[in-house]
């Protein structure tokens, strides 16, 4: 008789309270990793943005994400919904350190929110071998800037921003980098929107790792490290941002919209 084995698998829409809003990732809480296929095929079995795996390791927990073709580097939304999954299963009010990639990582909670901390990523000038990503989408006169995953483009408005359609073919050529736009806001202080084709995802709802660099850039345009953010993708999502220093802080909700048991070749 053919043998499985039997994980529970959750999918949560993070940064927002209701589901079918914010960007939804599948969180896999393990006693200790899968293969690294068996991740990836997971994650590509799922077909989100991001896949979640979290171990225990004494008082802090070992996170990894997937997206459907690699590894990820960095990933916020979908490190909120693995803290939201941890304090709906096992309760407690007290902060969550992942440890991950980037460093550590803290979730901590209060009256529903969320409030993620993660490094600061200051932005950094184009190097000499990055490609012209200003004429390559279109806007050969825009600021550019890039973190050591993303290349991000300032657009003129909230207009341009809102109206602007993708390449996708163009900007997939910049894997393993995703391209980032953003804006001044029209109500939020800041907007957003996040493209990773060559990493499998065309557009992403909402993308807390990059805030990591956004926030300090509009903090010194705008002068003030308070500031409010809204993603303008399809589905949507705000974001609550403080510059502390060399950490950023992104605050949000979380909405579980699944619970499921997957089957796994013994």
């Amino acid at each position: 008789m053919f043998q499985t084995n039997t994980l529970t698998m959750y999918q949560v829409d993070a940064f927002t309270s209701v589901v079918f809003k914010g960007n939804p990732a599948a969180v896999l809480v393990l006693e200790d990793w899968l293969s690294d296929d068996t991740m990836l095929s997971i994650a590509q079995e799922n077909n989100l943005a991001e896949t979640a795996f979290a171990r225990p390791n004494g008082s802090h927990w070992d996170l990894r994400w997937f997206t459907p073709v690699h590894e990820a580097d960095f990933c916020g939304h979908a490190t909120l919904a693995t803290a939201h999954v941890l304090f709906s299963t096992m309760g407690g009010g007290g902060p969550l350190v992942f440890n991950t990639r980037v460093g550590q990582l803290s979730v901590s909670q209060h009256s529903g929110i969320y409030a993620l901390s993660v490094p600061s990523l200051a932005p950094e000038p184009l190097k000499t071998d990055d490609p012209d990503i200003a004429q390559l989408i279109g806007y050969p006169r825009a600021p550019v800037f890039r973190n050591f995953e993303n290349y991000f483009v300032v657009l003129t408005g909230p207009a341009a921003l809102r109206a602007f359609l993708p390449d996708l073919a163009k900007i997939s050529t910049l894997f393993p980098r995703g391209l980032c736009i953003t804006s001044v806001g029209d109500g939020p202080d800041f907007l957003s929107r996040y493209f990773a084709p060559g990493a499998g995802i065309p557009e992403d709802p909402v993308t807390g790792s990059t805030h990591a660099t956004l926030v300090p850039y509009w903090a010194e345009h705008l002068g003030r490290t308070e500031l409010s953010a809204h993603q303008a993708s399809a589905r949507g999502g705000d974001l609550q941002c403080t510059l502390e220093a060399d950490r950023v802080v992104l605050r949000g909700g979380c909405a579980t919209f699944m619970k499921a048991e997957i089957f796994l070749p013994a």
